[in-house]
């Protein structure tokens, strides 16, 4: 069995406490550097440093000048750059380096970007001042707001995704956005407030629209797996066509909402994509809709992949056809992308061609 990693809890008031005997040891460490001192919540007029290092390279003495928060997600990285920044205009001799439980990929680059070091609590760093160049990168987040991105993708989250993702150049009002995915007033907010700790969204007069599409895309489906529906197999004598079709009529005469999805939705885009099976999500009793295609229920060899969905959000964005109903691009992606091999080069197409025209 596969342990899980352990999420550790941080609190707003012990991070500054650890952060220093965390910055302390791994100084400490680095045979030509000494730690002199280290002081907290140091003023420099109206100006309060978090954490004022003085440290000694060979010869050389140096201070660092330490922004430290309890998010590291790229807006507060940001907002420590620009105090860092401040700073260092005022000292100019410091180096400057933003500290957190956990810094993301991109909480690092608006470091780099802005010639500011970092370090968090995981063990990710890059520190570059005097004969000192150290980088470590590709440690896992411990740290318990990894889970405010995993609720980004629970279900009635998703849906405002799919909006979002859906409609690119739209500016939305929370009202409605709440209005256009059945979601409340607080879960849009909530969600909005995540979207923008990572900069994957931007406010402005109108409303609130997507800025970085493909990186939440990219994080969305990397969380994600067809799997999370419950999935019924099937197996028929008839062609794949014939048993779309009927599927179809099927569903559309018993007023069944249904969707084609995967490859067979991807075909409908572009028509190169290759496929042996049916898949498809279906609301309401599979088995009974099973029983009346006359379609054999089986544990290996299927043809024909239903899937009952675990939220109706599945369903947003679709569209019809020649007459029967596809999954939005989105969708599709999504389901195809935990299919490994041909399913990641379908995806990665549909990607290409479809999606990125209409970022």
């Amino acid at each position: 069995m596969v342990k899980r990693a352990k999420i550790v809890k941080i609190s707003d008031k012990n991070v500054e406490e650890k952060a220093k005997a965390v910055l302390q040891e791994f100084l400490a460490k680095v045979p030509f550097i000494k730690v002199l001192s280290v002081q907290k919540d140091l003023r420099f007029g109206q100006i309060q440093v978090d954490l004022f290092v003085q440290v000694q390279v060979d010869t050389e003495e140096k201070c660092l000048m330490v922004e430290v928060k309890s998010n590291g997600q790229p807006r507060y990285a940001r907002e420590a750059v620009n105090q860092l920044l401040r700073f260092r205009d005022l000292n100019p001799q410091c180096y400057c380096v933003f500290m957190a439980p956990y810094i993301s990929p991109r909480a690092a680059e608006i470091c780099v970007e802005g010639d500011i070091g970092y370090m968090d609590l995981a063990g990710n760093c890059f520190l570059s001042f005097e004969k000192v160049y150290i980088e470590k990168t590709g440690q896992p987040n411990p740290y318990s707001e990894k889970k405010e991105l995993r609720s980004l993708y629970s279900p009635k989250a998703s849906r405002i995704l799919r909006a979002l993702l859906e409609n690119p150049r739209e500016k939305w009002k929370v009202e409605d956005m709440a209005l256009e995915t059945n979601v409340s007033l607080g879960q849009v907010s909530k969600v909005k407030s995540l979207l923008a700790n990572q900069e994957w969204i931007k406010e402005a007069y109108g409303g609130f629209g997507l800025i970085e599409p493909d990186q939440l895309l990219k994080e969305w489906s990397e969380s994600y797996s067809y799997k999370k529906n419950k999935i019924f197999r099937y197996y028929s004598m008839d062609s794949i066509p014939d048993i779309e079709w009927g599927l179809s009529q099927a569903c559309t005469n018993s007023g069944r909402q249904y969707t084609l999805t995967s490859f067979s939705g991807a075909a409908r885009l572009k028509p190169f994509v290759k496929y042996q099976r049916v898949f498809a999500f279906v609301q309401g009793d599979i088995p009974v809709l099973a029983a009346s295609l006359n379609i054999k229920e089986v544990d290996s060899g299927e043809n024909i992949i239903l899937l009952e969905p675990y939220d109706e959000g599945v369903f947003y964005g679709s569209r019809d056809i020649e007459g029967i109903s596809i999954a939005s691009p989105i969708q599709i992606y999504l389901d195809l992308k935990g299919y490994r091999g041909r399913g990641e080069e379908a995806a990665e197409a549909i990607l290409e061609w479809i999606i990125k025209n209409r970022w």
